[in-house]
């Protein structure tokens, strides 16, 4: 007798379609926009929250008590700037950096009168509260005085430190003409412009110098 043929193993039935199934892909994680994972907010060094500073007793509450405090801040800079160029004018060597700096002391005297000026046309007496940033600045200028050989060298580092003086009053006379502005104090505002006009101009004398030959020569 013949032998039964066996049935040949019938294929998996596909779905409809005719196409063949495929594995479901592993949804992923989304991400924020932009692609980068969420980070948390970083902490200061140390690990420990910021604080709130407190202010002090006397902390001005409104804009022309903040005015007030800037123009004595300025004035106590004004005078002590009047005892630091001196310093600045007998250790430079080039002529022009003397004439500039010995030009700018007059211009700086006339400032303490300016600011006294101010104070008295908004009817409060002038005084002076230390300027922290000046005393560093002068400070500053001493130590480079004595960490430069006298010459070219020394007088580059003068310009520098005193456009750093410069840039500093600026942004100082800058701001409080700004305020004097927004207060309706025309007269001061008047006075204030005149100073950082002569401000800027000595910042621009100072980088003519330090480009037209002095750093130059502080290079040989």
């Amino acid at each position: 007798m013949a032998k039964a043929k066996q049935a040949a193993p019938k294929k998996p039935a596909r779905p409809a379609g005719g196409a063949a199934a495929k594995k479901s892909p592993a949804k992923k994680t989304a991400r924020p926009a932009g692609g980068l994972a969420a980070k948390k907010p970083a902490r200061p060094a140390g690990g420990a929250p910021s604080k709130k500073t407190a202010p002090k007793k006397d902390a001005a509450t409104e804009l022309r008590e903040l005015f007030e405090h800037g123009l004595k801040d300025i004035y106590w800079a004004e005078k002590a700037l009047t005892k630091a160029l001196p310093k600045m004018h007998k250790n430079a060597t080039s002529p022009d950096l003397q004439n500039a700096i010995a030009t700018h002391l007059e211009e700086t005297r006339g400032h303490v009168s300016i600011v006294e000026a101010v104070f008295d046309s908004i009817g409060k007496r002038a005084q002076t509260e230390k300027c922290d940033a000046m005393q560093g600045l002068v400070e500053e200028a001493d130590s480079i005085i004595k960490e430069t050989s006298s010459g070219a060298v020394r007088d580059a580092g003068i310009i520098g430190a005193a456009q750093k003086v410069e840039h500093y009053e600026i942004a100082t006379y800058g701001t409080l003409a700004t305020y004097a502005k927004a207060l309706g104090e025309n007269t001061a505002l008047d006075h204030l412009l005149t100073i950082l006009e002569q401000e800027k101009n000595c910042d621009a004398l100072l980088t003519e110098l330090a480009k037209g030959g002095i750093n130059m020569d502080a290079m040989e």
